[in-house]
């Protein structure tokens, strides 16, 4: 135990020194440099920052729970993201630099007014406060409690030794954000991409080695030939994630949450030019890619190993860590899941504040800051919001369906009207802003009642899926009889940064989205997913169109 406890305090403490030193002196006193990170972030940078933010131990826990309860049709909630990542780096990116926004919702106001802004910016702290960073935090917990066995060694009960560990995470991850700013997240993040990577695959690489008794292939052999099902991406409706609902609500929920969302975009709208932001968008898809060897193996390697009995069934990746792996990497693998946990909560919590003081600020106080006084209070405000979180974040635990989809069915509330009200926005010129508030509380409340109230049997991604088609076509009927004057989208770089696109961009996003298709079908009844299929068919056909496209979209020299 003091082992792991001292390996854990070494690697987290170097990660914050060297943090430390790549920030120590930049300049924190104006908007630039505390939310945009000055506007001087590399590709690398912004990529493992994006994916580290997004990766958290809900889906560490939750995905692997949800694969070790059924199959890979989970990873909808996760590879497909390449799509929305490529629409980003080629046509949202470039609209979000020439504006020189800082926010998200600053584009609600040019296109609609600064009602739907504050609003839309209302409803992000509303996802961010409630939803996305208690989980996180809870999620880290539960994960820290059964890899230190926190309960028997200081005698806890359950509920306290999760509630005593949100608050020690929240306490050091309100640190980097209210003091770092959004240079010091980025930074702590790249470092901690690298040590999460590695410690996440040692646990597949010595789940098979306990599985095959000492020998790797043995272990690889006994996946890949007993339970062939349990890979298979192509969901059906008994399983937790049918293959129709990637084209439904999930689809776009990753929109919302990759192309819209303020913690993740806020990265790109600190790129030093486009280049950079479309080379980070670009690393961070490709990365995505290879989540299933971290989030969805494990999970298939706990059945095997513990059986079907893990209850609850987010229990059931911990208890793998705790199982297989040695005593001596244990420290270091909690420092890079406490590393992601760090990440998450953080990059959520500066992006609230950023929202707060640059959106809803300035309506409710009619008070003119200076740059520094405006830092001071944001530095308050995330202090308070870091609290509010810790509040929240134990009374998850009395969830009883799996983290993941609980989080999910939650987010409906906020994530579809907030896509919805981008495609209106960016395709429609006229649809007025009162339209688009009345489809709001129209969406607010027909989910609330169809998936609560009623309580429809129907997978609710489906309705969130419906309800995306019904707010956009709501908001056009709408916007016949309200109207605006067409908008007319800013053409001045108001942004002071470079919008030359990459070189590479079209090649590299065409190359991500086929690696897309070809990574369902290995993960499919014509891959591994079936004593009949051949997944090494399916990779050389993959190889080959991967060449073809190379040829045919590579840029001409100049």
């Amino acid at each position: 135990m003091w082992l792991t406890i001292s390996s854990f305090i070494i690697v987290t403490a170097l990660v914050a020194y060297i943090s430390w030193l790549k920030t120590k002196g930049d300049d924190l006193s104006t908007s630039k440099g505390y939310f945009l990170a000055g506007r001087g972030l590399g590709g690398l940078v912004i990529g493992c920052s994006m994916v580290l933010t997004s990766l958290s131990t809900e889906q560490l826990i939750g995905v692997n729970a949800v694969s070790y309860k059924g199959n890979f049709s989970v990873i909808a909630w996760t590879v497909p993201t390449v799509i929305p990542l490529c629409f980003l780096a080629l046509y949202m990116l470039p609209r979000y630099l020439r504006n020189g926004y800082t926010t998200v919702p600053e584009f609600f106001e040019s296109r609609f007014d600064r009602q739907t802004r504050l609003i839309m910016s209302t409803l992000f702290l509303i996802f961010y406060l409630l939803i996305v960073i208690p989980t996180a935090l809870y999620t880290g917990a539960i994960a820290f409690n059964k890899i230190f066995n926190l309960e028997t060694a200081f005698g806890l009960s359950y509920g306290a030794a999760i509630t005593y560990t949100v608050i020690a995470i929240g306490v050091v991850g309100a640190i980097y954000a209210i003091f770092g700013g959004l240079k010091a997240v980025a930074v702590s993040d790249t470092i901690n991409a690298v040590i999460l990577v590695i410690g996440a695959l040692l646990v597949p690489f010595f789940a098979l080695m306990y599985l095959g008794d000492g020998s790797f292939s043995a272990g690889l052999h006994t996946i890949t030939t007993t339970h062939v099902d349990k890979w298979n991406a192509i969901g059906n409706e008994t399983d937790a994630t049918p293959w129709p609902t990637i084209f439904t609500g999930i689809m776009v929920v990753h929109f919302f949450y990759w192309t819209t969302n303020q913690a993740i975009v806020q990265r790109c709208l600190g790129a030093k030019d486009l280049k950079s932001g479309q080379k980070g968008i670009l690393i961070a898809a490709l990365f995505l890619l290879t989540l299933p060897v971290i989030l969805n193996l494990p999970g298939l390697l706990s059945f095997h190993i513990l059986g079907d009995g893990v209850n609850p069934i987010d229990a059931s990746y911990p208890l793998l860590v705790n199982k297989v792996l040695p005593t001596w990497l244990q420290g270091f693998f909690i420092a890079a899941l406490f590393g992601a946990i760090l990440s998450t909560f953080n990059s959520f919590l500066n992006s609230a504040a950023t929202i707060y003081c640059k959106d809803l600020l300035p309506s409710i106080s009619k008070k003119v800051r200076s740059e520094e006084e405006l830092i001071a209070y944001a530095k308050k405000v995330s202090t308070i919001m870091a609290i509010v979180t810790m509040i929240f974040a134990p009374l998850l635990m009395f969830g009883t369906d799996g983290i993941f989809l609980i989080t999910k069915r939650f987010a409906g509330f906020v994530n579809i009207p907030i896509v919805a009200l981008f495609a209106v926005g960016l395709f429609n010129k006229t649809v007025s802003g009162l339209a688009a508030r009345i489809a709001l509380l129209a969406h607010v409340i027909l989910y609330f009642c169809i998936v609560w109230v009623f309580q429809v049997k129907l997978n609710f991604v489906y309705v969130m899926g419906g309800l995306f088609v019904f707010d956009v076509v709501l908001m056009l009927v709408l916007g016949i009889f309200l109207k605006r004057e067409p908008y007319v989208e800013n053409t001045v770089n108001k942004g002071d940064v470079d919008l030359t696109n990459w070189k590479y961009i079209k090649v590299t996003s065409i190359s991500l989205i086929l690696g897309l298709f070809a990574l369902y079908a290995f993960l499919s009844p014509i891959g591994l997913a079936s004593e009949t299929g051949n997944p090494s068919v399916v990779l050389g056909v993959y190889a080959v169109l991967q060449v073809i496209v190379w040829f045919v979209f590579k840029p001409k020299a100049e």
